[in-house]
């Protein structure tokens, strides 16, 4: 499902610029650059909620493009994520902090879109929160963002909040604090068990009380080995009824 959020989608690889338009396309709107110096134009013209930006192009690279949007009002508050190779993450950016996420290259498409889905989803979140959150909290279907969706936002915005979930006549309540899940109840279900069983929700409702706070501690996962645990329990369940993954496309640049 698409959301409102923009995206600047800046490569100067024709076939990587193209197949990751098309895979971010269903999740946001995107518009897209070839160079540093046609997407600073685009970004000043129009500004984007998020710059998926290449690192190492001609000219102006993807870290001055970062800098010179941050050093304008209105750009400054873009979310980033850079697409690197290893060594650049770790001999120059990541000390300097730059993007929000990376992406590091050689990367599988279907990875690369994860990542960068989880950023939109974060920005969505925020988008929700400002524009129909009453007294510190916010209601929305599941339908605009499922359960996963919604963990993997809370935590990476650091959240601290009671995220309570409905489905018919069932109830979850999750607390978190600062992004990592602390407490979960589900009927006679508490802790991670509480967690896992509601990852498969496909319908339902959310509200997010950002002032539901809780000394109640029963999870033992922090929130990521939540989510990758409650992804292997479900991709178990696919296997049993026979679903199969799409093939992945490996993409460098």
């Amino acid at each position: 499902m698409s959301s409102n959020v923009k995206i600047l989608l800046v490569d100067d690889n024709p076939m990587v610029l193209g197949m990751l338009r098309q895979s971010l396309s269903p999740l946001a709107i995107v518009s897209t650059a070839t160079d540093g110096a046609d997407a600073l134009l685009k970004a000043v013209d129009d500004p984007p909620d998020l710059l998926v930006s290449d690192y190492r192009m001609p000219g102006m690279d993807g870290r001055q493009l970062v800098e010179k949007l941050k050093s304008r009002p209105a750009t400054a508050g873009v979310s980033v994520v850079l697409l690197a190779t290893k060594n650049d993450i770790s001999e120059k950016l990541s000390q300097q902090d730059p993007a929000d996420d990376f992406v590091e290259k050689p990367f599988f498409l279907k990875d690369a879109t994860h990542r960068i889905k989880r950023v939109i989803d974060k920005i969505a979140l925020e988008k929700m929160a400002r524009a129909g959150s009453t007294n510190g909290v916010l209601r929305g279907s599941l339908s605009q963002m499922n359960v996963i969706d919604l963990v993997q936002s809370l935590e990476m915005g650091r959240k601290s909040c009671l995220l309570t979930l409905t489905n018919e006549k069932e109830r979850c309540e999750i607390y978190f604090t600062e992004g990592q899940v602390v407490h979960a109840a589900y009927g006679s279900l508490t802790g991670d068990e509480a967690v896992f069983k509601v990852l498969r929700w496909m319908g339902g409702n959310f509200q997010i009380d950002f002032e539901g706070k809780t000394t109640v501690q029963t999870t033992r996962l922090r929130t990521q080995g939540l989510l990758m645990e409650g992804l292997r329990l479900l991709d178990e369940s696919r296997r049993d009824v026979g679903q199969t993954e799409e093939e992945d496309v490996l993409l460098d640049t």
